[in-house]
């Protein structure tokens, strides 16, 4: 590799580390709280916006993945409609309760938000809502990129302020990580990496935890695999599920 990819691939090693250096006990409680809400027959729900709208995707319908996850999906919010105009709709103050109104979250769900500045009004308010009706919220966020930026909701708060738990994906402020000599704008983001890392990790240790339990945790196995039938987990979840 040249010397750039060597150091795009440092960058992201070495925000993997910090992460299980620095938030190992926080991915525990995650991890816990994951366990028990799914011991408990409640549900995971992922949101993100913008870019961060692809760790939601990320961990539903998954190979390899749990499977009582749902995402929350909005065709305004995310890039492939109108890069432009999901960058305004993420601003829009109420348009998280309305995305919410679509979905059956309740008392006992857990909810993950994944942003990486956390100062948008709909990730905000989308961790109030959840709230509000009982779940709990998991916050994934740059701490650092956060403690450089004003919140752009009327309360002042950033979602690091609201959330239960916070978990740190140690990226830098503005998420590039590479500077290339002669470029003024550094480049390489790695918050997808460092988040569905996180995400990915929380879910392993929570499964392995229903195991030692005596229990069975659902996992999709992939539909690209001979042999692989998931029909028992989706005949259960169909309709349960949003998107399914």
């Amino acid at each position: 590799m040249t010397r750039y990819m060597d150091e795009y691939f440092a960058a992201a090693q070495g925000q993997l580390v910090r992460i299980t250096r620095t938030q190992r006990a926080k991915l525990d409680q995650a991890a816990e709280w994951v366990f028990d809400v799914l011991t408990h027959d409640h549900f995971i729900y992922a949101f993100g916006s913008g870019h961060s709208h692809a760790l939601a995707e990320e961990v539903f319908y998954r190979a390899g993945g749990l499977a009582r996850i749902a995402p929350i999906l909005d065709e305004n919010l995310m890039v492939h409609k109108s890069a432009s105009e999901s960058t305004a709709w993420e601003r829009k103050a109420g348009y998280a309760k309305e995305v919410l109104s679509r979905y059956a979250m309740g008392n006992g769900d857990l909810l993950f938000v994944v942003s990486n500045s956390g100062r948008n009004p709909v990730p905000i308010e989308m961790a109030l809502e959840a709230k509000a009706r009982g779940a709990r919220v998991i916050a994934i966020s740059s701490l650092q990129y956060a403690a450089t930026v004003s919140s752009r909701h009327a309360s002042g708060k950033k979602l690091t302020d609201v959330a239960d738990l916070v978990i740190d994906n140690c990226g830098p402020a503005g998420d590039a990580a590479v500077a290339i000599d002669g470029l003024e704008q550094r480049i390489g983001p790695t918050s997808t990496i460092s988040s569905a890392f996180i995400l990915h990790a929380i879910f392993v240790e929570a499964a392995a935890r229903i195991v030692a339990a005596g229990g069975k945790p659902e996992v999709w196995g992939s539909a690209n695999a001979d042999g692989t039938n998931n029909d028992a987990i989706m005949a259960r979840y169909k309709g349960k599920i949003r998107h399914l």
